[in-house]
């Protein structure tokens, strides 16, 4: 019988200076759920540093790219292609500036919505459609500041509180991710917080 596996992404940035930025939300999760569920991320390969384990009866990849935010396809691709995995059986989470702080959206395919991490796997597996949680990270305070600077400034006491809510949640109904129940985790998740 073959083995079912996901692969989790969390997407962001390689390196001490990114630590704990708004653009790391990604990485910050799934440290979170292989800390929740015994799994070392220590492994390199795939342009990425990852670990695995079984989850919910499942074989896991929690999967970092190393790539910088803006290639993570490459990471993805590697990933796809090394295991022969279908897009339904990728998750990928990152940060989203045009939510509130911990809100957290699933979504199956659609648009990159100028995220260039997204844009890049989408680009790179050459599909829209694969599943993925946005979580809030919010917007800049004003129209004038940059974009880059804002994704890259570190999180406040107050928002670690509230992405480290979201993070638990998600890691709450993993099992429906690992069922590929996306509509069921839309409905878990899809909320405010």
């Amino acid at each position: 019988m073959e083995i079912k596996m996901i692969a989790v992404f969390g997407l962001g940035n390689p390196g001490k200076k990114y630590e704990y930025t708004r653009h790391n939300a990604g990485f910050c999760t799934v440290d979170y759920i292989a800390a929740r569920h015994g799994i070392k991320i220590n492994k390199i390969g795939f342009n990425s540093l990852y670990g695995e384990g079984t989850v919910f009866g499942e074989k896991m990849l929690i999967v970092k790219p190393q790539t910088f935010m803006n290639l993570s396809g490459k990471a993805v691709m590697a990933v796809k292609n090394f295991y022969k995995l279908d897009n339904s059986d990728i998750l990928v989470i990152y940060d989203d500036v045009s939510m509130p702080v911990g809100q957290l959206r699933v979504r199956t395919k659609g648009s990159p919505g100028g995220h260039n991490g997204i844009k890049d796997i989408l680009l790179s597996i050459n599909s829209d459609e694969f599943p993925r949680i946005k979580m809030g990270v919010g917007a800049p305070p004003d129209s004038q500041y940059d974009l880059a600077d804002y994704v890259l400034g570190k999180f406040t006491d107050s928002d670690i509180k509230l992405l480290s809510k979201a993070a638990e949640k998600i890691e709450e109904n993993l099992e429906l991710a690992v069922k590929r129940d996306y509509n069921a985790l839309m409905g878990k998740l899809n909320v405010r917080i």
